[in-house]
């Protein structure tokens, strides 16, 4: 223990070199369970093109980041027996990782359906550069003489060897100017008016993301090319270069996923907002039904949201014929001169109605009107009478001044002249 803090003191990278070997798991971990997360969603709607390949994406991440561990760098070297045989694997996948980001951000651009010549033209240059710059990796790494195996700092210290060198050098500034590119589409999509509030944020996560990769190679540029000029920064390499490879990957994956899980986190918060606001006129119904919706464990929130409005609307047609058409135009009349909106005074009018109607079926020997009043308006602002109903002040207010004498003989006198213009 005392050794290893002597280290961190001593040392500027000693908290990475301490970490190192636990360090690649930490976005291993968050991607994987990114990758859990958005998994159902995938499955649910496998026909999506664009969820399969944000899907392919994060697998893809996931894969480099178990590859890249130091841990498995040493397992892969001893099963294929082959010193270093990592080095093109790890380079490889992270070659695929950046050209099919950028086949996913162009296709999310444009839309799958864009078969356009210049789309067409990107997508095939972005497939054949990838794939020429993965075989170019192996068929160096087969040239080169690599015999001593290197778990953290193979680029720095192969860095002015013979065909290595060109490997390394090749994998960096390959991926660099994918990243660029990369990184110039997303960040002008975002200036696009008319988007998305989440897929805005998910693309400026996704820029951040694609600026902090930018600065990996920013600083591993450097490490290995001091190596050639004899003023060794191997401390960019090893321990500057991981942190910001961990972050960028974590910022990437939340850019690609935040856009449809918040469009979906927000879809369910509506629903569930809906079938809340419903509540109170639910349990008014209950009170005229004597029974309500059936609960189901396994109904979705959609299906719950859909059997309650069926209910209250069940119920209401046949409590229509108890609704007193002059009180409710009192009730609007009350609400109106105690300052309230015309919707909601609307809104509070009909709560007040239907309180009553729930009162006068409770009582077998009233007389229903001759003519039920329409239900059209009723039905459809059911949202907005149930949330009145959540407020008895206000209801009890209304009703105390519709009763009132001036309100009543004013709605009297409406309708007298009603039946004489009749």
């Amino acid at each position: 223990m005392t050794t290893a803090l002597a280290r961190l003191a001593w040392s500027p990278a000693g908290f990475v070199n301490e970490f190192y070997p636990s360090f690649w798991w930490i976005p291993a971990g968050v991607l994987t369970a990114a990758l859990a997360i958005k998994l159902p969603t995938i499955v649910r709607l496998w026909s999506d093109p664009l969820l399969r390949a944000v899907g392919g994406v994060l697998l893809l991440a996931c894969a480099v980041f178990v590859f890249v561990a130091p841990s498995t760098i040493a397992r892969v070297n001893r099963i294929t027996g082959v010193p270093n045989i990592s080095a093109p694997w790890v380079y490889s996948l992270l070659t695929a990782f950046c050209g099919s980001c950028l086949l996913l951000i162009i296709a999310w651009r444009n839309g799958l359906s864009d078969r356009s010549a210049s789309t067409v033209r990107a997508v095939r240059w972005v497939i054949a550069g990838s794939c020429t710059v993965i075989a170019a990796l192996w068929v160096l790494f087969a040239l080169a003489d690599a015999p001593v195996e290197r778990l953290r700092d193979l680029d720095t210290y192969y860095a002015d060897t013979p065909y290595m060198r060109e490997m390394i050098l090749l994998y960096l500034l390959a991926q660099a100017l994918a990243t660029v590119i990369t990184s110039c589409l997303i960040w002008n999509w975002v200036r696009t008016e008319g988007l998305d509030a989440w897929l805005r944020w998910g693309l400026k996560f996704l820029g951040v993301g694609y600026a902090t990769q930018l600065s990996f190679y920013a600083v591993k540029l450097p490490a290995v090319v001091a190596r050639w000029t004899g003023h060794p920064l191997d401390w960019l390499s090893t321990a500057v270069a991981p942190p910001l490879a961990c972050l960028s990957a974590i910022l990437i994956a939340v850019g690609f996923i935040l856009p449809h899980a918040g469009q979906y986190l927000h879809e369910r918060w509506r629903v569930h907002a809906a079938h809340h606001r419903l509540r109170p006129l639910y349990l008014l119904m209950r009170t005229v039904n004597g029974g309500g919706v059936p609960f189901v464990l396994h109904a979705t929130p959609e299906l719950r949201l859909i059997r309650r409005e069926t209910f209250i609307r069940d119920v209401l047609l046949p409590l229509a014929r108890h609704i007193d058409e002059d009180r409710r135009h009192r009730a609007y009349e009350a609400a109106l001169a105690l300052g309230h909106a015309p919707a909601h005074a609307r809104a509070l009018a009909c709560a007040v109605a239907l309180q009553d109607a729930v009162e006068a079926h409770r009582r077998p020997t009233d007389t229903a009107p001759d003519h039920a009043p329409g239900t059209t308006d009723l039905l459809r602002e059911i949202t907005t009478v149930s949330q009145a109903l959540r407020h008895p002040d206000d209801l009890l207010a209304v009703r105390t001044r519709a009763t009132g004498p001036g309100l009543a003989g004013r709605g009297a006198a409406a309708s007298d002249q009603r039946g004489v213009s009749g």
